[in-house]
């Protein structure tokens, strides 16, 4: 497969005329990361509607793992959309949604008895875990990290530690939510195993300042924060935190939704940490795009929601349902775990070694396919005018990146997993060639980010 084709500036001409019906009817919230829009996508490529090709290094904020139109998804889905569309679960049950459940309860981490349910988004899948949790405890309170992302909605969003975009002027949020600490190892010349006492010794002194144990029901942790920038805690800290969570009798909930189905090398990222999580989340990459999203979770605990408590009409769509057990298909047949693998080992060679040459990097960090790039400037401050730059710059090559990190200072790349080695390589040139120019530019005019 080809890769990058550019034949006319980003947005194009037909893009354009696209974009003034955009603004004339879409409200502004929703952001858009390239100014143009797609037509076709395979693999690793998108086409947009001038006819511009480009490597996609932002995997729909990762929901593309199995690549843009994976051929068995394409496959189930025409078969599937001639049988039903939607009878609703709740109705006429499918067997779809049973066959998922099955399997899911089959890889998700943990040898216990497991039961599992769909809804359609990952915020939604938080809500409904942060429910299930208080009803099995009889505990109200919930507790988050800081930097941590859990969604939109209004827990979702009081569980989510960034004021702007996410909740500035939304409030009040929801009661009961607190916030812990969460390492950052960047950003700091303590020593990962000192860090990771400091804040273990701040989480038990929570119980003392803030709330007691016995008044809480579930701690959500992302195994690697995502919006957050990427952050990967040590499997100390990780550990750490569940011994915690058993000690006082609270569930831990995995958030996998952008971690989850291979990102990080493996089929969840929890599983590098060697802790078994009470309930998870999952989402995003579950079905290839797909509106689906699942909370699994021990049998007894995802059994304290009784009949009509849990659940909503288009919760687990049979085409979702279907999408969803050929993503696992893919992942498992194709080898894409140790295509992840290979991708975030490529990219740390790489960028590691542009360490040396750009001080504006501040770090350079990976979890199998999940990477990020961390810049500074020359106060060892968070550099987001240039993260800025070359974004802008990369975009007009063919190259679709975004930025992630409470100060937006955090290149990440969700590469799907199916990329060829071909294209990995042609946008690692593109991003490379992109940072040197546009900090080469930044100093010469003597730009000072902050």
């Amino acid at each position: 497969m080809a890769g990058i084709h550019i034949k006319t500036a980003i947005p194009g001409p037909k893009a354009k005329e696209l974009l003034a019906r955009k603004e004339k009817h879409v409200p502004k919230g929703p952001f858009n990361t390239v100014q143009t829009f797609a037509v076709k996508g395979e693999g690793a490529l998108l086409t947009d509607i001038d006819g511009n090709t480009f490597i996609d290094f932002a995997g729909g904020i990762g929901i593309q793992n199995t690549g843009h139109c994976p051929p068995r998804v394409v496959k189930a889905l025409h078969d599937q959309i001639e049988k039903y569309l939607h009878p609703c679960f709740h109705v006429m049950m499918y067997e779809p949604y049973v066959a998922l459940a099955e399997k899911l309860n089959e890889i998700t981490p943990g040898d216990h008895a497991k039961k599992t349910f769909f809804l359609n988004s990952g915020a939604e899948a938080v809500e409904n875990a942060v429910k299930i949790a208080r009803k099995y405890t009889d505990r109200k309170g919930i507790i988050s990290f800081e930097r941590g992302f859990h969604g939109r909605t209004y827990m979702a969003m009081s569980l989510t530690s960034k004021v702007k975009p996410y909740k500035y002027q939304f409030g009040p949020f929801a009661p009961e939510t607190y916030k812990w600490p969460f390492p950052i190892y960047s950003q700091t010349e303590i020593g990962p195993d000192i860090l990771d006492e400091m804040l273990l010794k701040k989480i038990e002194d929570f119980f003392l300042s803030e709330v007691s144990p016995d008044e809480i029901a579930a701690v959500i942790i992302e195994p690697v924060q995502g919006e957050g920038g990427f952050n990967i805690p040590s499997k100390k800290f990780v550990q750490r935190v569940k011994a915690i969570c058993e000690k006082y009798g609270i569930l831990m909930i995995a958030d996998e939704i952008q971690t989850g189905f291979g990102r990080t090398g493996k089929m969840f990222a929890i599983e590098h940490f060697n802790v078994v999580p009470d309930l998870m989340t999952m989402s995003k990459s579950i079905a290839a795009g797909l509106p689906i999203s699942a909370v699994t979770g021990r049998t007894e605990i995802m059994d304290a929601a009784g009949i009509g408590e849990i659940g909503g009409t288009f919760g687990g769509s049979p085409l979702g349902c279907v999408a969803a057990l050929e993503v696992v298909k893919t992942i498992e047949n194709d080898r894409l775990l140790e295509n992840a693998q290979y991708i975030g080992k490529a990219f740390q060679e790489r960028f590691t070694r542009l360490k040396v040459h750009v001080p504006e990097i501040g770090d350079v960090r990976s979890l199998g396919a999940m990477c990020a790039i961390e810049f500074i400037n020359r106060d060892n401050n968070p550099n987001s005018s240039l993260v800025k730059k070359i974004l802008k710059t990369v975009q007009q090559r063919g190259l679709i990146m975004m930025s992630a990190g409470l100060y937006g200072n955090v290149i990440r790349l969700l590469t799907p997993l199916v990329i060829t080695k071909e294209q990995l390589v042609e946008g690692f040139q593109v991003l490379e060639n992109a940072i040197i120019e546009c900090r080469n530019i930044m100093n010469e005019m003597g730009s000072d980010p902050l």
